[in-house]
């Protein structure tokens, strides 16, 4: 059957099974689930652990024998099989076809491995071990369903989050799960069940570093220019990759063209903001940006900006941080920098 991580331990309290089935990509999932299983396992009395890593070259005549052998150590054991590629291949098949013509209760087998697409997933060896066990495919968890992860979190940690840390730090840590239970634990350690407001949340999270993305973003939104150089050249000697400051910059331009046409069409701000997840400290940063920035000089800055993407993935002749800023500046300047190249030493 196929169920979700959220089900994994209604699931587990049902019984016994002797196939699972865990595939996908998001890594906080694929661990939680993982230990979840053993843990569930050992209480039942299975510990011992066998692991195997399948590849291409892989003998699958090895997991046969040692499903049907007895053990020294222990009348109840699982066997982990990490699928390297996702794929088993025709003699992967028949060994796992094998096997499950002969299950029986002292022997959980655990296959792991990366997202499989439909045409694997329609494979016999898979919906034969499908309907005998268990398949738990790990989707990213995005939007609403992070909200609910992080209060879930949260509860068990006992931390007592004011309002507006939850949709704080699921933007923060959006597609990094494992950064995120991190965090928590930190937040838990230092805080215990004080309520944690979004000061408190950004001291410990976001202000580790003198500047940070983050800051670069805030600095654009409320027009602070001189800022925003001064974190561009603090981040530049600090090594900060130039390709993940412009991937934000993208990200945010791209959402405050999208606010603007939106605003313009008669949308109302404060949709918009419940919308795009933005809390009530940020909310003046987005309201100075919208009333100040236009949309020619949004189309500006989006131009600049891929010429500034391309320059930094194929010349070295040009202080690409520099560059940047000067994106930054077309915000609220586009009428003045439009007339200027980016390619300045040939201009």
């Amino acid at each position: 059957m196929k169920i979700y991580h959220n089900n994994l331990t209604s699931t587990l309290n049902q019984g016994f099974k002797p196939i699972w089935l865990i595939f996908g990509d998001e890594p906080w999932q694929k661990n939680n689930s993982l230990a979840t299983i053993k843990s569930v396992a050992l209480q039942q009395g299975f510990d011992e652990i066998i692991r195997f890593s399948a590849d291409d070259k892989f003998d699958w005549s090895l997991l046969h024998e040692e499903y049907q052998s007895l053990s020294l150590f222990s009348s109840q054991r699982i066997i982990e099989v990490e699928i390297m590629n996702g794929k088993v291949g025709d003699a992967g098949s028949k060994a796992l076809l094998a096997l499950s013509e002969n299950f029986h209760q002292d022997v959980m087998i655990i296959l792991h491995g990366p997202k499989l697409d439909g045409a694997a997933q329609k494979r016999k060896w898979f919906k034969t071990l499908e309907k005998l066990g268990c398949f738990l495919p790990l989707y990213d968890i995005e939007g609403k369903q992070l909200n609910q992860w992080l209060q879930t979190q949260a509860r068990q940690l006992k931390l007592n989050l004011h309002v507006d840390v939850i949709p704080m730090m699921a933007e923060l840590f959006e597609g990094n799960l494992p950064a995120l239970e991190q965090e928590l634990q930190k937040l838990s350690l230092l805080f215990g069940q004080q309520t944690i407001t979004c000061d408190d949340a950004e001291n410990i999270i976001i202000k580790q570093a003198k500047f940070n993305p983050f800051q670069l973003i805030d600095a654009m939104l409320i027009g602070d220019l001189k800022k925003c150089t001064a974190i561009l050249d603090q981040l530049q000697q600090e090594g900060t990759a130039i390709g993940q400051l412009i991937w934000f910059v993208h990200k945010e331009i791209r959402q405050l063209a999208t606010m603007l046409e939106q605003l313009q069409q008669g949308d109302k701000l404060n949709d918009l903001y419940k919308q795009y997840r933005i809390w009530d400290k940020k909310k003046p940063l987005y309201q100075h940006a919208l009333t100040h920035i236009t949309t020619n000089n949004i189309g500006h800055a989006q131009s600049r900006l891929a010429q500034v993407d391309l320059i930094s993935k194929t010349s070295s002749d040009f202080n690409h941080y520099l560059l940047l800023a000067d994106v930054l500046i077309t915000l609220y300047h586009g009428q003045t920098t439009s007339k200027f190249s980016l390619d300045y030493e040939y201009a």
